[in-house]
């Protein structure tokens, strides 16, 4: 079975700032969604953890799996999407003039700004990590974590789920919530 977890919160989540591949830590109340995980969580087999390297998922994976027998692998293809020049912005929803405000609200019309990784970019990688390292574990019958990030998992959702892309975040995302993808990709 194939399960993602997105990141526990970060100052950034609480200030509404775009964080994409800048390595914001986890804070206080992050790590308590991620211990709360943990419990709720701590009868669900996981045989293998994927992780983002970026230290809020990879912190969120090591507070959740505290205790178990359960190796976490870090893998830069699972880094969140870049928002380029808006990473930082606060309130996007607040300006529907900028890219990344179509990013979220019409997904299948996004032109990435400068600096930002389009669809395909992040459709590639995390095609490219699913079909070489994910398809082999499912087929030996284990059970994978992925702790990643909203787009990220967003991406992994769709591909599993061959959403159209104007679908692209119509699972939502919640911090610290288990989202079970099946047993085959």
């Amino acid at each position: 079975m194939l399960y993602v977890m997105r990141h526990g919160k970060t100052d950034w989540n609480l200030l509404y700032k775009l964080q994409g591949s800048v390595d914001v830590p986890l804070n206080d109340m992050g790590r308590k969604m991620a211990a709360a995980a943990a419990e709720e969580y701590k009868n669900v087999n996981f045989d293998i953890c994927y992780s983002s390297p970026l230290s809020r998922a990879h912190e969120t994976a090591k507070i959740l799996l505290s205790g178990r027998a359960v190796p976490i692998i870090t893998d830069c293809r699972l880094k969140e999407m870049s928002f380029g020049i808006y990473e930082g912005s606060e309130h996007v929803f607040d300006h529907p003039e900028w890219p990344v405000y179509t990013l979220f609200k019409n997904p299948d019309l996004y032109i990435p700004p400068q600096g930002a990784e389009s669809f395909e970019d992040l459709f590639k990688r995390v095609g490219d990590f699913l079909n070489s390292v994910i398809k082999k574990e499912l087929e030996e019958k284990k059970d994978i974590l992925i702790v990643a990030h909203g787009a990220l998992n967003s991406a992994i959702i769709t591909m599993v789920k061959k959403l159209a892309l104007k679908d692209f975040w119509s699972f939502g995302i919640p911090n610290c919530k288990l989202i079970p993808l099946g047993d085959s990709i």
